[in-house]
């Protein structure tokens, strides 16, 4: 397979040069909630993780590198995604441990056995179908629009995959938080951990970090709120500690953006 990149794509450096993405110049790019979702998430060493509409393959490559996970799954339903996630982990030399695959999460049977997995990742579409205006693009308009599945879907699939006591973590719009809770809860994953993220002190939130546990107790913890920027300007103390985690440039990425 070849790996390197074509005419119109960008090889991009993060973990400090120990991680390379590929990506299209123009199509649909990595944004800050993946990275977001990257740090927050809940994944340990040994596990097995499945990640749920995996694009670029940028979460579960990172969490490759940062976790070292036994196995990670990367699933997506776009071709042309998934063969240039498949062609960054070889680039990565990931592929004894990173499996990009094409799958459908409405139909979570054709993915994986029940309770196979300790730990499911997703970034779902934000939007609504009819929604906002679709972008012309068809990779972006399907990463940000529910066309191939809304989060009741995602959340079906982590509950099917996952096995008792495994971990669901996700990103998703603030002003959809009761959604994805209520989704949580009607398929037994318990919420355990929230985060608000907003754009700057005194805003509104614009994402929601959530974890919940597969057949977990109910206990909630609602962690402090994290600021994408400052009140003077520039990224805030809390989201650069983020970015020197992840040893990632803050110019990175191009795709969604917190005010989106």
């Amino acid at each position: 397979m070849e790996e390197r990149p074509s005419v119109g794509e960008t090889v991009d450096e993060i973990l400090g040069g120990r991680l390379r993405i590929i990506q299209k110049k123009d199509g649909y790019r990595f944004s800050i909630d993946s990275l977001l979702l990257a740090h927050f998430a809940s994944v340990h060493e040994d596990d097995n993780l499945i990640d749920l509409g995996t694009g670029s393959g940028i979460v579960a490559m990172i969490l490759a590198r940062r976790r070292r996970c036994r196995r990670i799954v990367g699933i997506d339903i776009q071709e042309e995604l998934v063969a240039m996630a498949k062609r960054s982990v070889v680039l990565n030399g990931l592929e004894g441990r990173v499996e990009i695959r094409r799958g459908d999460i409405r139909r979570p049977e054709s993915l994986c056995a029940p309770g196979a997995f300790d730990a499911a990742v997703f970034n779902p579409p934000y939007r609504r179908l009819r929604s906002g205006r679709m972008n012309p693009d068809p990779e972006k308009a399907v990463a940000r629009h529910e066309i191939e599945g809304a989060v009741g879907y995602f959340l079906a699939a982590a509950g099917y995959a996952l096995r008792e006591g495994g971990r669901a973590c996700a990103i998703y719009p603030s002003a959809r938080m009761v959604e994805i809770v209520s989704q949580m809860r009607s398929r037994r994953i318990e919420p355990k951990r929230l985060r608000m993220v907003h754009s700057r002190p005194g805003a509104r939130g614009v994402f929601v970090l959530a974890e919940g546990v597969k057949g977990g107790r109910e206990e909630l913890a609602v962690e402090p709120p994290l600021y994408i920027y400052g009140e003077a300007g520039g990224y805030s103390p809390e989201m650069a500690a983020v970015f020197r985690c992840l040893s990632v440039s803050p110019a990175d990425g191009d795709g969604r953006s917190p005010a989106s």
